[in-house]
């Protein structure tokens, strides 16, 4: 089976000397490409922990983290960089759009590393706007938007790159429900077009959506 995401032994410790926590305790994951995976659990038991190393958003003390067959764990700073901004999309439960930015621009802000000129990157942001169902939202800023058009932007912005992988934290976790739906009918069209998702979440009515559940409790896979 081809995992396109892969933990070995996965330890983090917090702290130093006698006052340390184990947020993970040698966790062995196997995520199938193109999978909707959700990790679930009690809060502060290594969830959002898990997902930050899968991302290379933070080292792990001992054990190593795979994406797509390349080792996290070995990559210096550049290099990670390069992974994340090619291979991994983020949304989180707080949106991070620029305030003084249109949707549009928020988009586009995800490419202006690339090689895409302007123009390109204009119209592949409108693009992306459109497959999130906001187009008619290019111009309005994000004080202008609800939370669930304000998650569907920021989902816009996590695929600008087209990455393999999305990785979510909590991205419901600050919505109403018929805001939380909207946002979930996106990320299933999403995982249906192929992509592989990661979800932390508090919702087993969400993790129960998901075709690979796996929970955390005391940083172990339970």
């Amino acid at each position: 089976m081809d995992n396109i995401i892969k933990t070995v032994n996965l330890e983090k410790i917090y702290g130093k000397s006698s006052v340390k926590t184990h947020a993970l305790k040698g966790v062995n994951l196997d995520i199938p490409r193109g999978t909707f995976a959700c990790i679930i659990g009690p809060s502060g038991h290594g969830k959002s922990t898990l997902l930050q190393l899968i991302g290379g958003l933070d080292r792990p003390t001992k054990g190593d983290a795979y994406i797509d067959g390349e080792n996290n764990a070995t990559l210096n700073k550049r290099e990670l960089a390069d992974v994340r901004a090619k291979k991994i999309g983020f949304v989180f439960q707080f949106f991070n759009l620029l305030p003084n930015l249109t949707a549009l621009e928020n988009i586009q802000t995800a490419m202006m590393f690339g090689k895409m000129s302007s123009g390109e990157q204009k119209e592949k942001a409108q693009t992306l706007l459109n497959m999130v169902g906001l187009a008619e939202k290019a111009d309005a800023k994000p004080s202008e938007l609800s939370g669930g058009q304000q998650q569907r932007i920021s989902i816009a912005r996590a695929l600008a790159n087209d990455p393999d992988i999305l990785l979510m934290d909590e991205p419901t976790g600050n919505l109403d429900s018929e805001s939380e739906k909207e946002v979930l009918e996106q990320i299933q069209k999403i995982h249906q077009a192929g992509k592989t998702i990661v979800m932390v979440t508090h919702s087993h009515d969400i993790a129960n959506t998901a075709e690979q559940i796996i929970t955390i409790r005391d940083g172990v896979i339970a």
